[in-house]
């Protein structure tokens, strides 16, 4: 009777609260990047159907590439505006207004009387897709519990990789469609989606953390005790409490401009920015928006291509599940590692293939490709879009987000648009170029990349070896980030509460080795790992 006088005084039904409200949420979240995962499918299978390219009086390569890429400068417009946008309207509104933006685009996508009209329709939904795209990861890394963090991000990844697959599956069924409707009804089907994440934006709660940060303290209290389940005296839920709380308050007064940003999260910004520019430069979208003709070149023809992408659709998915349980377990940085190189080795044997065009080719460049696709799937799809918001603090999280996802935009772009005349122009040859992207990607994560396996986001200061700028007066004044011990303060009860609900005690310590900081005199003065502890617990 207590337990729901108090879930009824949060404002909360009895039945969804703790990991149920938060499974719920993580899956509504997902149909965000379920729409962009969608949205760069649907055009890979109609771009080779007869009657698209009748209607588009047989577009050349540019022309395609176009039409496909132009998406990109949308994104990257507003996924460069989304930190100021999530940080006046906050998560959830920012996740309509993208929806929303989302379902104009695909509706001038759908009603396409030409090419003109179809890259209009097309930027629009970019608008759409590089907001939710900066907010999705945003508003996950918010309301997720340190030693659950990577799983949630991770399962909101293969809603990206489902809305992809669906996509594919969609262009096929829709090929044996004798006219125009054959690629106007995949185009309306994301339409309908973006409405339906539209109206749901409105029924989830805010991130707890900009609630706080804007003074609305009762608010996100009730959402970190609903998350928690709706018990108000559970020591977790205060602890997480006042230690945003406390971190809110120290942050307040700093200037919030990118040029502080920059200047003072130097080395975080450029491990954020470069992880998303290697997602592009690892080959994905080679395969993500034009598979089918990757696949003709191969030696498929016609239809079977888009069944040999929609087969290799569904292996990607299943890819992605493995890492929900192992990237809190194994870390971002084995995952990330063994991802490289899995894909380094299948670009370079589609490469081989193609250029020696014997019998077996068409069969064995599927094989590579969905080798490939497992291999980004399980690695270097997820983990760029979980890192970026995990190591960027509050102030700036949005800020530092959107710059991270813009970079993703840019380089999608110059994929996207560069592939088909690449294609054309040095053929085989393109497979082993993004090998190389893949092998470099493997040495700047072993070298530059931190582990950030089970830290809270308020440590991510310690884990960089930062120094905390607060009053010297405060009971907690730069203790934490200079590897001091810090008891009784909100930080190391919530390790100690942490602690007792996993039955082990978090272990911070980033790996990789101390001879990584040599790279100072780039990125910027940092403190070794040997100086990062553990807080301790009673």
């Amino acid at each position: 009777m207590a337990e729901t006088t108090r879930l009824e005084a949060l404002g909360k039904p009895p039945w969804l609260v703790g990991q149920p409200l938060l499974y719920v949420i993580s899956c509504f979240a997902s149909l965000g990047v379920f729409l962009f995962g969608y949205d760069q499918g649907v055009m890979s299978g109609i771009i080779t159907g007869p009657y698209f390219i009748a209607y588009f009086n047989q577009p050349t390569s540019s022309q395609i590439g176009a039409m496909v890429a132009v998406l990109e400068i949308g994104a990257f417009i507003t996924s460069i505006l989304a930190g100021r946008i999530g940080d006046i309207l906050g998560r959830r509104l920012s996740l309509f207004s993208g929806a929303l933006t989302f379902v104009i685009g695909g509706a001038v996508q759908t009603a396409s009387v030409g090419f003109w009209s179809m890259v209009l329709g097309r930027i629009i939904s970019g608008f759409g897709v590089g907001l939710l795209s900066s907010v999705v990861p945003i508003y996950q890394s918010e309301i997720s519990p340190p030693n659950h963090r990577g799983k949630l991000a991770c399962i909101e990844f293969t809603g990206n990789i489902i809305g992809y697959a669906t996509s594919v599956w969609i262009d096929y069924f829709s090929s044996f469609i004798n006219s125009n409707y054959s690629w106007r009804i995949p185009l309306f089907v994301q339409c309908v989606i973006g409405g339906i994440l539209a109206a749901g934006s409105l029924l989830i709660p805010e991130s707890p953390r900009w609630l706080i940060d804007t003074n609305q303290d009762e608010e996100g209290f009730r959402v970190i005790v609903s998350l928690h389940g709706g018990d108000q005296d559970d020591p977790v839920a205060n602890a997480e409490f006042e230690e945003i709380k406390e971190t809110v308050m120290r942050e307040r007064e700093l200037n919030r401009s990118y040029r502080v940003m920059w200047k003072k999260y130097k080395r975080r910004v450029l491990i954020a920015m470069s992880s998303q520019t290697f997602a592009q430069l690892n080959g994905i979208n080679v395969i993500s928006y034009y598979a089918p003709r990757v696949f003709e070149l191969a030696g498929w023809v016609g239809r079977d291509a888009i069944l040999m992408t929609g087969i290799n659709a569904i292996i990607y998915i299943f890819s992605t599940i493995p890492t929900w349980y192992l990237v809190d377990i194994w870390g971002r940085r084995a995952i990330l590692l063994s991802g490289a190189l899995v894909m380094a080795c299948a670009l370079g044997a589609t490469g081989w293939w193609m250029q020696h065009d014997s019998p077996m080719t068409p069969q064995a460049v599927v094989v590579c490709v969905i080798v490939f696709n497992a291999g980004f799937g399980y690695s270097w799809g997820p983990i760029p879009w979980l890192y970026p918001p995990e190591i960027m603090p509050l102030i700036f999280r949005a800020k530092g987000v959107s710059l991270s996802t813009a970079t993703n935009w840019f380089f999608n772009y110059l994929v996207g648009y560069g592939t088909p005349v690449l294609q054309d122009l040095i053929g085989w040859r393109l497979y082993p170029m993004h090998a190389f992207f893949c092998v470099c990607s493997f040495f700047l994560v072993y070298f530059v990349y931190p582990e950030t396996k089970g830290i809270p986001l308020e440590e991510m200061d310690v884990v960089f070896g930062e120094e905390i700028e607060e009053d010297p007066e405060s009971e907690t004044s730069s203790l934490v980030g200079k590897g001091q011990d810090v008891t009784g303060s909100p930080s190391q009860t919530r390790y100690t509460a942490l602690a007792e609900s996993s039955g082990a005690a978090q272990d911070p310590q980033p790996s990789g080795g101390s001879w990584w900081w040599n790279l100072k005199a780039v990125l910027g003065p940092r403190r070794g790992r040997n100086e990062y502890r553990a807080l301790p617990t009673p």
